[in-house]
């Protein structure tokens, strides 16, 4: 996370001399539990200790002025905007303050200043971590006693991406950078909302992130790709007779095979695995054993590249250098189409295996490889 006094730093730059609250919300992993959320299963993601912190205030005007530190840009809009500001990262702001009046918070004029350091492209959700930075932010300050609950502020989030970015996210990272909590991650029902806790403390292993550099965007051609594997599992589901593959089993998907095209039975295949794969996690988490934990992430990766196919060559490298090296977990983390492989790797082996990945990966894509260390961190809160 940001340094408090670099964020206070500009604030008092740009907005007279003052000072304001200062609040934070993270990014998010998901150990496991890929393109399950759109069939109605489960995730397993925590938030992580990079993340959105920002600086606000109240101004006493019908004004919201904004400043982004990393862009160096500057917006201005009346609170009672239509349309709101173009640039797309003041939306995000723009779209929270707009659900949260929807909800009967009375938001006023502000100012406020805001920076991250969760890495754009790596699949950490940094809109997720904008969103529940100001979502909680607003919630506090101007909600009173029309303030609005924890699932209200990851919904919000959430309608935000849809309504005025036009992306039609799921639930999990919003859920995630409100719910977290440091040293847990969250088996989320994607279907009820109920969740659990489940612990993730260990001094032995750590969770390191490799990106591959290759950007995904689900706006173009990645993005038809994506929309495909999803109707896939609704044309499965009918199939079967269910409401989603959340409902289906593997005997079930067996007896209508002849009905179902081959690569619809494939992106199947590949959820009813996942979704096993979760509860397997989930236990294996209570139990301590992060042996069973790794061995499953290997093998949800091998179902995202050879079933589902949302794996690239760059990422399918990562994931064999990882193997090589004896890391305990490696899979491709996200859509896919790019991004970040996420590791479980053995203390004592983290840094060769960094230092070998960057130097295969370098001699064989010409592409410097940059790696994260992350650790499980709160949610949204405020922090001044």
């Amino acid at each position: 996370m940001k340094d408090i006094e670099f964020v206070r730093s500009r604030f008092i730059k740009h907005f007279d001399g003052k000072t304001g609250s200062i609040y934070a919300a993270p990014g998010r992993i998901n150990i496991i539990g890929e393109h399950t959320d759109y069939n109605n299963g489960f995730v397993l993601p925590g938030a992580v200790s990079n993340g959105i912190m920002c600086e606000i205030r109240p101004n006493g005007t019908k004004t919201v002025q904004l400043y982004s530190i990393d862009l160096k840009d500057r917006v201005e809009f009346p609170i009672d905007s239509e349309n709101g500001p173009k640039a797309t990262w003041a939306r995000y702001i723009f779209g929270v303050m707009r659900e949260l009046q929807k909800k009967g918070v009375k938001v006023e004029g502000f100012n406020a200043t805001f920076a991250g350091d969760v890495p754009l492209g790596a699949g950490m959700s940094s809109s997720a971590a904008l969103e529940s930075c100001f979502g909680y932010a607003l919630n506090d300050i101007f909600g009173g006693e029309n303030a609005v609950s924890q699932w209200d502020l990851a919904l919000i989030g959430q309608a935000t991406e849809h309504i005025y970015l036009g992306m039609n996210c799921g639930i999990m990272d919003q859920f995630a950078s409100c719910f977290g909590q440091k040293g847990k991650v969250m088996r989320l029902d994607c279907r009820s909302r109920e969740f659990e806790y489940m612990p993730f403390e260990t001094d032995t292993y750590s969770l390191v992130l490799c990106n591959s550099g290759v950007k995904h965007s689900f706006a173009s051609e990645e993005g038809n790709a994506y929309n495909q594997r999803r109707q896939s599992c609704e044309t499965v589901s009918k199939i079967l007779g269910v409401e989603s593959l959340r409902d289906a089993d593997f005997a079930m998907l067996e007896a209508k095979k002849d009905e179902i095209d081959a690569i619809d039975y494939k992106r199947a295949v590949y959820v009813l695995g996942e979704k096993e794969r979760v509860m397997a996690v989930c236990e294996a988490l209570k139990a301590g054993d992060f042996e069973t934990v790794g061995q499953k992430m290997y093998e949800t990766h091998e179902g995202l590249s050879k079933d589902y196919e949302v794996s690239c060559e760059e990422i399918d490298f990562l994931a064999d250098i990882a193997k090589s090296c004896g890391v305990t977990g490696c899979r491709i983390m996200g859509g896919g189409f790019g991004g970040c492989t996420i590791n479980l790797v053995k203390n004592e082996l983290k840094d060769a295996f960094v230092a070998k990945a960057k130097e295969e990966y370098k001699n064989k894509f010409n592409r410097e490889l940059i790696t994260y260390d992350v650790e499980i961190g709160d949610g949204a809160r405020k922090i001044q």
